[in-house]
């Protein structure tokens, strides 16, 4: 590699993951390349369309970032199509998570650990696989995540949450792997003195995961297999380096 050149490691995931190697790509680039010349070449390679691009979000070195950013030798840069939104315990475990897990959830004792005599409420949003999607009849699910970066916008979430809506404690867990019909594929429990703020920390909580946290679920069913259509990604997320916050800080009951 010559002084006028720098080195960076491609990934894709979901259904972008087929246009690098898997395990990544590394490329070649000039000095002072941006996320925008490295996209404009990935297109003109024809690796990836255009119209993808404009539903996708990109990361650098596990971080949101606007396009115009400058690379630099070693970075690792991460396409991310709309997101769908360590190993489960299979004892109690004694302190509130943020977690990727493998196993199944174990969901009563996240919400039981959760609770100190200060909490008036605990609000809890167990997510499970159902058996159908828009008419098609589910067999399984498959998660997979950009795990590092998805780890990291979880823990800003619980950290926003607390901030801005006052509760005093948030776990967030979340499966990837192979989950069959009706098991928890995240849960999330919320506990505060009051229960207005428990339940719209909760929701935002879960809102905001579904849009930003980079996970994806391949959905598989009688007919064949689909990756499930993530929602957009926020207008601005590609100008910030973390999730998206509460718009304003909510008035919540007391």
């Amino acid at each position: 590699m010559s002084s006028a050149s720098i080195r960076i490691r491609l990934l894709a995931f979901g259904s972008l993951k087929a246009i690098v190697p898997s395990g990544g790509d590394w490329r070649e680039l000039r000095t002072g390349e941006s996320v925008t010349g490295l996209l404009a070449r990935l297109c003109s390679e024809g690796a990836i369309d255009e119209a993808v691009l404009r539903s996708a979000a990109i990361a650098v070195n596990q971080e949101y970032t606007a396009r115009d950013r400058t690379l630099h030798d070693g970075d690792e840069v991460a396409i991310l199509p709309p997101v769908s939104g360590g190993t489960a315990p299979t004892e109690p475990n004694p302190a509130p998570r943020v977690a990727l897990v493998r196993e199944p959830i174990v969901a009563a004792a996240i919400a039981r650990e959760i609770k100190a005599g200060a909490d008036g409420a605990v609000c809890i949003f167990d997510g499970i696989v159902r058996d159908n999607t828009r008419g098609r009849r589910t067999l399984h699910l498959d998660y997979e995540a950009y795990e590092e970066m998805a780890l990291k916008q979880m823990h800003l979430l619980r950290a926003e949450a607390i901030e801005h809506f006052g509760v005093r404690e948030i776990a967030i867990v979340h499966r990837l792997g192979r989950l069959t019909v009706g098991e928890t594929s995240i849960f999330i429990a919320v506990a505060s003195a009051h229960r207005g703020a428990a339940f719209e920390a909760c929701r935002w909580v879960i809102d905001t995961l579904k849009k930003t946290v980079p996970i994806w679920k391949l959905e598989q069913f009688v007919d064949g297999a689909a990756w499930a259509d993530g929602e957009p990604f926020p207008d601005d997320l590609s100008k910030d380096s973390g999730v998206i916050p509460p718009a304003n800080s909510p008035e919540t009951s007391r």
